[in-house]
């Protein structure tokens, strides 16, 4: 039931809960605005009655100012009153009681010189009130009361000059022409109340139902707005993880083509150059004779060209050399970096710190060349601008992150000014970070030495661990 509830839209909600509160509230106002009316008919009808009943009936009360009971003269004009005139038509009933609580006079006469408890409505009296009400009792406690059901009404008596109360008229009134007033008072008032109910009911209602469509139509835009961005985020994931593979295949084939610029460069103007100097040095012993140089021989001119190309060749060599990695498939992050920190140091006869605390975990082959690409490039920049200074190299991490660290203590530079220098290592150092998704950082100053920290996040896909 509560499911089906909150099921509804608020409008629904809204007509199921206030419906049943709105006709128990209506009827229980109407209930009691009804039983004001009717008493209200009641006392001004009684009001009225009892100021036309103690015009004749308080004349012939005076004596009771002087005793205690009424002479048998006022009780027959009494009676008489009540038989003979048309104040009995208007009075079902009728005693006058003393302060004391006695009946002194009743129009039924086995009443008169009874006592009874003293009631509201007698107290009310005696205190100089008009008390009026609809009254039904059973045939035990009727107390003389004429009908079942009548409208009861207490009237004082006062003495004519003195003014105080001497005496209580209580008369009965048949209640069929006040329920006659009462009833179209009430159906009346229940009328007006309910319209005012329902209107007000209807315009809340047209107030709740324009908002619950307008929360309805915002639900449905902002499901559909829902649906188009899981759709969009879903693409974006497909983006990210191709231009993750992209990346990947970008620096795999990066590294081809430097191998295959490397085979090149050796095989063919290393190839051609180490055979032209060869042939150099051939010619050298056949222009000298007995230790003599023979001044026809123009190997003494052609000295030059043979350092020339020695020297080209170097640089072939050396080129081709940088440029190629070794097969680092199925090395591990600590011996991959072992091994780069190891070929700095034959190549140059430096020496550097190595620590590596990097557990031996998955690593995809971006991330290892990235390693020694970043590695390559920071030492050598230690050599060339540093004369490797305690050159210290860093490898830490988890399951998730790599972190590389590289300082020396050489005379350090502005980081600003390093592609005005012309300083395209770190460039390409920080760009290769940035595409594997990592970040590159470099911290240094003048006279404090260099830092390089790149940071770059582990990913054990199986589809990069094989591209």
């Amino acid at each position: 039931m509560k499911t089906f509830f909150f099921r509804l839209s608020l409008s629904q909600q809204f007509m199921l809960l206030s419906f049943p509160i709105l006709l128990a509230g209506t009827l229980f106002i109407g209930r009691w605005i009804g039983q004001q009316v009717e008493d209200s008919v009641v006392h001004r009808v009684g009001g009225v009655t009892a100021l036309y009943v103690d015009s004749f009936i308080a004349p012939h009360v005076q004596a009771m100012a002087r005793t205690d009971d009424l002479p048998e003269s006022d009780k027959a004009a009494l009676t008489s009153l009540l038989n003979d005139t048309a104040l009995g038509k208007r009075i079902a009933g009728l005693k006058i009681w003393r302060p004391d609580g006695l009946v002194v006079y009743s129009s039924a006469p086995d009443q008169i010189g009874k006592r009874y408890e003293v009631e509201d409505g007698l107290v009310a009296a005696l205190r100089g009130e008009i008390s009026s009400e609809i009254s039904e009792r059973s045939d035990t406690d009727s107390h003389g009361q004429p009908l079942p059901r009548v409208i009861e009404t207490y009237t004082p008596i006062r003495a004519a000059r003195q003014g105080r109360v001497i005496a209580v008229a209580e008369f009965y009134q048949h209640p069929e022409a006040v329920d006659r007033e009462a009833g179209v008072a009430q159906r009346q008032s229940w009328m007006t109340f309910a319209a005012t109910m329902l209107t007000i009911y209807l315009a809340l209602f047209a107030v709740v139902r324009r908002g619950s469509e307008t929360i309805v139509r915002q639900q449905r835009d902002l499901s559909e707005k829902v649906a188009q961005l899981t759709a969009l985020n879903a693409q974006n994931s497909l983006l990210h993880q191709r231009v993750k593979r992209a990346a990947e295949r970008a620096t795999a084939l990066n590294e081809n083509f430097l191998q295959r610029l490397s085979a090149d460069l050796h095989d063919g103007p290393g190839q051609d150059l180490g055979f032209a100097l060869m042939q150099l040095k051939t010619v050298q012993p056949q222009c000298c004779v007995n230790g003599a140089s023979n001044p026809q021989c123009p190997a003494t001119s052609l000295e030059p060209v043979r350092v020339a190309v020695q020297s080209a060749l170097d640089d072939l060599r050396a080129i081709s050399a940088d440029l190629q990695l070794p097969d680092i498939r199925h090395l591990s992050l600590p011996e991959l970096a072992a091994r780069s920190v190891r070929d700095y140091e034959t190549k140059t006869g430096s020496s550097v710190q190595l620590e590596c605390t990097m557990p031996d975990v998955p690593a995809t082959m971006r991330v290892k060349i990235t390693l020694c690409r970043v590695l390559q490039e920071s030492l050598a920049n230690v050599y060339r601008h540093a004369q490797g200074k305690n050159a210290r190299v860093r490898v830490s991490g988890d399951t998730e992150t790599l972190v590389i660290e590289v300082k020396d203590e050489g005379p350090g530079f502005q980081p600003g000014n390093s592609r005005r220098h012309g300083r395209l290592g770190l460039a390409g150092m920080r760009e290769r970070v940035e595409v594997a998704g990592g970040t590159f950082t470099i911290q240094s100053a003048a006279g404090q030495g260099t830092t390089v920290r790149a940071t770059l996040p582990l990913t054990t896909n199986e589809e990069e661990m094989h591209v």
